[in-house]
């Protein structure tokens, strides 16, 4: 009865799939204090579990691609499959915390089980919803997001248990969004599953200018997000710190300046409905490039402040990933969708590695002043994006989309 309803809102059920299944990727940073504090982790080495879970990614993305697994099995299968892998790997990270470089090893291992979640759920929301893909696309993004902060909220509402509970919680939680997307099944909206499979048919959209520019964007997006997430328990525990205030409050104002972008995602997504997705897109990457520009400017300003403006940044640094989705989405040869956003995504994924590396390492040497490592992404995504028209074409995502090919 319930999965029958769900089943006439097949957006909701991906969705929440996705909060689940994404819960894993910052599982690690979730419980970063206790790590510190009980087996004597530094920022680097932090940085480091964060960057091997990114290169698994890379790697899951890359391999897709090459052998056209998103075009050629039902992706709500392989999604499960991912949830059920990626479950345990994280869950195996417990016991291999204090054994480098099994731990190492483990999350990287997670990292390749997320590509077959994040990817495969945009593939899984243009096959249910074909209109408005920038709208629906806002709503998976966002809840990418949610996901991403889980961990800390997991932690908040652990701190009298050992860190590991929040890490057990996650894999639950990636294992009932693998459930929810088996039972939801593929789309009736996308080209029938291809027997070729070849790298270059991901590349292929490459050859277009359009295609060109809206990944640039994006890829100077991932310079930026990623590494902002991942500093976001470090900025935060700065101005807890000077405010007086407990530890405690560390992972709960982290997962509301990151889940903030919830509300962003969802924001532009309903502008993208009348303005456009390139609008929205190009507006959200100038917005948060100024917020990184002025923050390290700023610190003088009492903690409250900064939280608030820490807040601004979570709020507008993701709302710009939907919208990029959706353009490439659009303007990505139909039959190779599922290669060419995973290409897209391995590209963009690999330049979070140096801005993530750069910016936990320098941490203790730069303090706040580190963010502006993350300036070029917004510049040079902007400054690629200068030519294309927001309004008509293929950058105008909500009609571009709805001539997807059907199955019969």
């Amino acid at each position: 009865m319930l999965f029958s309803l769900l089943r006439r809102h097949p957006l909701l059920l991906i969705v929440l799939a996705q909060l689940c299944g994404t819960s894993l990727w910052f599982s690690v940073n979730g419980v970063g204090l206790a790590l510190s504090r009980d087996l004597g982790f530094a920022e680097a080495d932090l940085g480091r579990l964060t960057l091997s879970v990114q290169a698994g990614f890379i790697a899951g993305t890359l391999f897709i691609a090459t052998t056209g697994l998103a075009d050629r099995f039902r992706a709500s299968r392989i999604f499960a499959a991912s949830c059920l892998a990626g479950a345990l790997t994280n869950a195996g990270f417990v016991l291999a915390a204090a054994h480098p470089p099994l731990d190492l090893l483990l999350r990287f291992a997670t990292g390749l089980c997320l590509a077959g979640i994040y990817p495969l759920g945009m593939k899984l929301v243009i096959g249910w919803t074909p209109k408005h893909t920038g709208a629906a696309l806002a709503w998976l993004v966002g809840m990418l997001t949610l996901g991403t902060a889980l961990p800390h909220l997991l932690r908040g509402t652990t701190l009298g248990l050992p860190w590991e509970w929040p890490l057990i919680g996650a894999s639950g939680l990636a294992l009932v969004g693998g459930a929810l997307m088996l039972a939801l099944g593929d789309g009736p909206h996308l080209p029938p599953a291809s027997g070729r499979a070849r790298l270059l048919d991901g590349l292929a959209a490459l050859r277009e200018a359009r295609f060109r520019a809206v990944a640039g964007g994006y890829f100077g997006h991932c310079w930026e997000l990623y590494a902002f997430w991942t500093l976001t328990p470090f900025l935060v525990a700065r101005e807890v710190s000077r405010l007086g205030a407990p530890e405690a409050w560390v992972p709960w104002l982290s997962f509301g300046v990151i889940a903030l972008g919830l509300a962003g995602c969802v924001g532009g997504g309903s502008l993208s409905r009348r303005l456009g997705s390139l609008w929205v897109a190009r507006r959200a990457l100038a917005a948060s490039g100024l917020i990184c520009l002025a923050y390290p400017l700023l610190t003088w300003l009492p903690p409250g402040v900064l939280l608030g403006l820490l807040a601004a940044w979570g709020l507008t640094v993701i709302t710009d990933s939907p919208q990029f989705s959706a353009l490439a989405a659009a303007t990505a040869p139909r039959e190779r969708v599922g290669s060419t956003l995973a290409v897209m995504n391995a590209v963009g994924f690999a330049l979070t590695i140096p801005a993530i590396s750069l910016t936990t390492a320098l941490w203790s040497l730069q303090g706040n002043w580190v963010v502006w490592w993350l300036l070029p992404g917004p510049i040079l995504g902007l400054w690629v994006m200068h030519g294309l028209p927001e309004r008509g074409g293929q950058t105008e995502t909500t009609t571009a989309t709805t001539d997807l090919p059907q199955k019969r």
